[in-house]
């Protein structure tokens, strides 16, 4: 069998990319789809890995365009041939990268698949090494190729006797490797395509290893930062490669904890893989963000999700923030956000999109309430950003903890300064508005303490207490004025703040060991 040419699509949208890769089966032409990628610099580092005949780049790509890319790939691989897929009015880019050699372009508007194929044909007579000859025997309709259309979704005809052939046993299992955190964006970094593939040979020595009654083939899935066989068995081996799997894990995870391992339940029919792939592969992969100690994710081994009560209320938290109750709103955060760790069958989108939430929430109602938020708005780009790159859920609510933590911090150091600012606010107020009904809660309200910490605070801050002081001072303005004949006592008690001029007589008298009419008498002769 002749070589087939090798195909790398280069282009930042996804679907015109698994359109050109679907849009026929390309090997019974004498192509090979060997790799894609969103933007000319991630396809430079799959170009020497891949060593592609043939470039299809788009031209307008973010970080590096197409133009660019095709100037350094004729640079340092004249031999690659590059076609160029442009829209009506790119032509002018276009014209730019025929100077730099390219082979042919095609418009986007236009592309259709016997177009595509006629100038890939025309593209790969060009090629000396390669001999191409577009009629290829049916035969190069391979297994993998109808493995890699089945698990896409993507209708293929093929006969079951191949099938049989190629998997002569009654079940099927899928294994997938990942690193942990990694984000599917179907293109990853040099260093990490050979480290999964160094994965790969591992995980094909252990399934060689097992002998008779298994077969096995690599699964080829649009997402490059993800390994996954298709595994062929009697139904009787599948305990036995649980354990073998979990083993290899478990050695991996010594040196690599970052890599996660997950195994599809045995299935029986080969065109399962597609919704096997879908609802039980991808969904462990995304369980595992809330298992980070579990070194092989297996559904059936997965305890019954925890189930979260509703909504957070987040109108509720606001309004405790607005009273300045914290320490309560930050107790109830923590709580609902223990209960959502448990719901590992939430996608860990939904629990960062919260976190982010909360933090600029938070900050919004810190700033309302005239805190200094300068340090955390500063930095809540930084949170967000951390809190979207968390790899499993300790490290989420690590990051939820360090924020609160800073926000303690920032409401200490309004309510515990470094010197005696505040104190002397609250005694002069105090002095200014001591005939008025004043309390903790009215006075925390007016300078945003905390009341029950506003108690503590003056006692530790002043050598009376807050009635202890307030009563001192309106002893004090009561005697200046009881030395005076103009007032009777009940006035001055009123005029003091006191609406109870008993009350006012029994503190008056412990104060001064008076009473406010002994005090008068003794005071106006």
């Amino acid at each position: 069998m002749k070589e087939l040419c090798r195909i790398l699509i280069v282009d930042d949208e996804i679907l015109v990319r698994q359109g050109i890769k679907h849009y026929m089966v390309w090997e019974q032409h004498g192509f090979q789809i060997v790799g894609e990628a969103s933007n000319g610099k991630e396809a430079l580092e799959l170009v020497d890995q891949l060593q592609p005949h043939i470039v299809i780049t788009d031209i307008v790509m973010p970080i590096m365009d197409g133009e660019e890319f095709t100037r350094i790939v004729k640079q340092r691989y004249p031999h690659i041939e590059v076609i160029v897929l442009s829209s009506y009015g790119e032509f002018s880019y276009v014209r730019s990268t025929f100077q730099s050699g390219v082979a042919d372009y095609i418009l986007k508007p236009k592309l259709e698949t016997q177009e595509l194929l006629q100038v890939l044909q025309k593209t790969a007579r060009r090629i000396p090494s390669l001999q191409y000859n577009e009629h290829n025997d049916q035969e190069l309709l391979s297994i993998d190729h109808i493995i890699e259309k089945v698990i896409s979704g993507y209708e293929v005809n093929y006969g079951q006797e191949l099938i049989k052939q190629a998997f002569p046993y009654d079940h099927y299992c899928l294994i997938g490797v990942q690193p942990s955190g990694y984000i599917a964006n179907n293109h990853t970094s040099a260093a990490v395509q050979s480290h999964l593939s160094t994965l790969g040979m591992r995980l094909a020595e252990v399934l060689e290893s097992l002998g008779t009654s298994i077969v096995f083939r690599p699964a080829p899935v649009s997402d490059s930062g993800l390994i996954v066989f298709l595994v062929n068995l009697e139904a009787s081996q599948y305990a036995r490669l649980v354990t073998v799997i979990q083993k290899l894990a478990d050695d991996i995870y010594i040196q690599s904890p970052q890599i996660g391992w997950v195994m599809s339940d045995p299935f029986a029919v080969f065109e399962q893989i597609d919704p096997v792939y879908h609802q039980q592969i991808l969904k462990l992969l995304d369980y595992r963000f809330y298992f980070p100690d579990r070194r092989l994710m297996l559904e059936s081994e997965l305890p019954p999700p925890v189930a979260v009560q509703g909504a957070f209320n987040l109108k509720q938290f606001a309004e405790e923030m607005k009273r300045e109750h914290f320490e309560f709103a930050f107790q109830e955060l923590r709580q609902y956000v223990t209960a959502m760790s448990g719901n590992y069958v939430s996608t860990p989108f939904e629990l960062k999109s919260f976190l982010g939430n909360v933090v600029f929430n938070i900050i919004t109602l810190l700033g309302n309430l005239d805190y200094d938020i300068e340090q955390l708005d500063a930095e809540k780009y930084n949170y967000f950003k951390q809190i979207n790159e968390a790899v499993h859920i300790n490290e989420a609510i690590d990051l939820l903890n360090r924020f609160l933590l800073v926000v303690d911090e920032q409401i200490a150091a309004r309510t515990q300064p470094n010197s005696n600012s505040n104190m002397k606010k609250l005694l002069e107020y105090i002095d200014d508005h001591f005939a008025e009904s004043l309390s903790l809660t009215g006075l925390g309200q007016y300078f945003h303490f905390n009341p029950s910490y506003l108690s503590s605070y003056f006692t530790t801050h002043n050598k009376e207490g807050f009635s202890e002081y307030l009563n001192k001072i309106r002893v004090e303005k009561a005697a200046a004025m009881l030395k005076e004949d103009e007032f009777t006592i009940a006035d001055i008690s009123s005029k003091v703040g006191y609406s109870d001029p008993s009350y006012f007589t029994k503190v008056f008298k412990k104060l001064t060991g008076l009473s406010p009419s002994q005090y008068r008498r003794k005071h106006l002769r």
